[in-house]
């Protein structure tokens, strides 16, 4: 994504988050996109920062020099706050599908919302036979045939346990 479309935010998508006068801070979109790799792979503010200070994915995603030091890790928290406030997160999250759209990395703009919140209530084996089905369905889209050998007329039915009556 940052090679076609240099980051998913940029600075300039929060001047109106911080005061135009004193001393330059660190990039917001930077801080923006640690936020999202944050949550992705459920790392503490500490953990995070350690990771931006130690690999080079990090840096790389956030378009940091090799070198760069990174920041303290409650610079995270200062940024979450700014964040919460009116309605600034849903401003900023609105904007990564659009670029993404613009950039033709994606088909279409869609609300995943409710998507998400189905896959949140989900057990771990529903999840498992999800992500089996989805892999099966893509595999017969792309190999129609493939799957011929394997899937009869008894394949999605429900499994009786062992000794039940047929």
């Amino acid at each position: 994504m940052r090679d076609r479309l240099n980051g998913l935010w940029h600075d300039e998508d929060f001047a109106d988050w911080y005061p135009q006068d004193g001393r330059p801070g660190l990039s917001p979109a930077q801080l923006a996109t640690v936020c999202a790799l944050q949550f992705l792979l459920g790392l503490s503010d500490r953990q995070a920062a350690e990771t931006v200070r130690c690999r080079i994915d990090f840096k790389y995603a956030m378009a940091m020099e090799l070198d760069d030091p990174g920041f303290h890790h409650s610079v995270s928290a200062d940024f979450r706050d700014r964040l919460a406030e009116g309605g600034r997160a849903d401003r900023l999250l609105d904007l990564a599908p659009a670029r993404l759209k613009e950039a033709g990395l994606v088909r279409e703009r869609t609300d995943c919302t409710h998507v998400l919140a189905a896959v949140r209530d989900l057990t771990r084996p529903e999840l498992i036979t999800e992500a089996v089905r989805a892999a099966l369905e893509e595999a017969a889209g792309v190999f129609p045939h493939l799957l011929d050998d394997l899937v009869d007329e008894d394949w999605g039915a429900p499994l009786r346990p062992t000794g039940a009556p047929g």
